[in-house]
């Protein structure tokens, strides 16, 4: 079982822990299974931005950032050098340990799918 966390910067909302089979699967999936909001227009297919989330801790555990992943980061609201996209973020290890952080959903113009 993976160890996740997820903090939010928005925050109102309380920090979540989770003991998870995450073994590839995307960041993005396991906050759907989670019932955690993160907005996608694209479905998960690396083609916007709209699943920006920071990697605190245990990037080593998820999938190489690509080019394309890259520059969609790009068009994110307030990257920095952790910002990744969730539905790029593969768990490549099940006794992963990742501290995830959501941006505010709010100032995303988005939906869940």
């Amino acid at each position: 079982m993976a160890k996740i966390k997820f903090i939010f910067e928005d925050n109102s909302i309380p920090e979540v822990n989770v003991n998870i089979e995450a073994l590839d699967k995307s960041l993005l999936e396991l906050t759907e299974e989670l019932d955690i909001h993160l907005n996608h227009n694209c479905g998960g297919v690396c083609a916007c931005s709209t699943c920006h989330v920071y990697i605190h801790q245990g990037d080593q555990y998820l999938e190489a950032i690509s080019d394309k992943e890259e520059d969609f980061i790009d068009r994110a609201i307030n990257p920095k050098l952790e910002s990744r996209l969730a539905c790029q973020c593969i768990v490549l290890e099940e006794s992963a340990e990742i501290e995830v952080e959501i941006p505010d959903q709010k100032r995303i113009i988005g939906h869940e799918h």
